[in-house]
């Protein structure tokens, strides 16, 4: 394997529209959603580990899921767990990862991908992967992998790439913002858009230029524990020093002003897993376009339902049709899939009304 490999796993977020089986304290990257025998994090890790070495992935996680990290990554060392003290969104855990790699392999190239995609073609996703590290050596670019849009979906942000190139690796014009609907129509039409995944290819040295270039404070705010980087004394400068970062995204801190820029048009399945539908949409259906993960079921009636409940308990369902329906020990849930984007809000009214246990 290419020592010069690394990756950055993002695993912080909370993944709240899988409520109720993705909680603050169990979120859904650390679950087996798809009924597949492994976790998110743990199917995303494997797929790195294809060809990226063990030693060299990773995890950015908040403190409270270390625990939780270690126990289902068993392959990782502790100080393999970069732990963000505060929430402050992806720019600021992607400089302080990257310095650390920066110092253990001044060489490095990396991805940075999320913990919690589903992605069938390993393989493809190696060579895609690959093919950007390539071109991340040879010349200083920042690279994305953007989505083949397959509908005009209004939940993800775009990638537009310049027409007429012939090259594999596509010269990024701008990211744009998620669309409406007339909007993503268009795109679509214009066949030079790609959703964006969020998963990105850089040398080390590229993003840290990138940094002191374009966000000099937030740089120099993480340039000056460097010293400390990789020793028993790197916890301490961070726990003083993370909350002071500015809370910003890696796409508006580096990418929207980065003038080297290139995409490549993925060639595997993907699917981001953002919601109960976009899960439904994975997993194998019976003859009703029902849905189940764990359950024994006796349907009548039922159509187009996704259900989920713990592993072997039986769920009787008659009359409903195009429902989520989630049962975890204290919280069952009976939703319209079509209203799937206000789960979010449902959280917070139960939170409200019963207290923050629940979420």
């Amino acid at each position: 394997m290419n020592q010069n490999y690394y990756a950055i796993l993002m695993a912080g977020g909370v993944g709240s529209r899988f409520w109720p089986v993705s909680t603050t304290d169990h979120p859904k990257q650390f679950h087996d959603m798809l009924g597949s025998g492994k976790t998110l994090i743990q199917k995303t890790f494997d797929r790195l580990n294809r060809f990226i070495p063990t030693e060299n992935i990773l995890i950015l996680t908040n403190e409270r899921y270390n625990d939780l990290v270690l126990e289902q990554l068993p392959k990782v060392r502790p100080d393999q767990v970069v732990l963000e003290p505060a929430m402050r969104n992806t720019a600021p855990c992607i400089l302080y990862a990257s310095l650390k790699i920066q110092k253990m392999n001044p060489n490095a190239v990396m991805i940075v991908a999320p913990s919690d995609h589903w992605i069938e073609d390993e393989e493809a996703f190696e060579q895609d992967v690959t093919t950007c590290f390539h071109k991340c050596e040879k010349e200083q670019v920042l690279c994305t992998l953007g989505i083949q849009p397959t509908f005009p979906n209004t939940g993800f942000g775009y990638i537009e790439f310049e027409k007429g190139s012939d090259q594999k690796v596509k010269k990024v014009s701008q990211f744009r913002e998620k669309p409406d609907y007339e909007t993503a129509k268009e795109f679509l039409a214009q066949g030079n858009f790609l959703w964006n995944a969020g998963i990105f290819m850089w040398s080390v040295q590229t993003i840290v230029d990138a940094f002191k270039e374009y966000q000099p404070n937030q740089y120099k705010l993480f340039a000056d524990g460097v010293s400390v980087y990789n020793t028993n004394l790197e916890r301490d400068f961070i726990q003083e020093n993370y909350a002071k970062a500015e809370n910003i995204s890696i796409d508006y801190a580096i990418l929207e002003q980065s003038k080297s820029i290139y995409t490549l048009p993925a060639t595997f399945d993907w699917n981001d897993l953002g919601t109960w539908g976009a899960l439904y949409d994975k997993l194998d259906k019976d003859d009703a376009d029902n849905a189940v993960v764990n359950a024994k079921t006796l349907l009548d009636n039922a159509k187009g339902n996704m259900i989920r409940s713990p592993k072997g308990k039986i769920v009787v369902v008659d009359g409903l049709e195009d429902y989520i329906i989630v049962d975890k020990e204290e919280v069952l849930l009976i939703y319209p899939k079509e209203k799937q984007q206000d789960i979010k809000k449902v959280l917070e009214q139960v939170k409200n009304k019963f207290g923050d246990q629940f979420a």
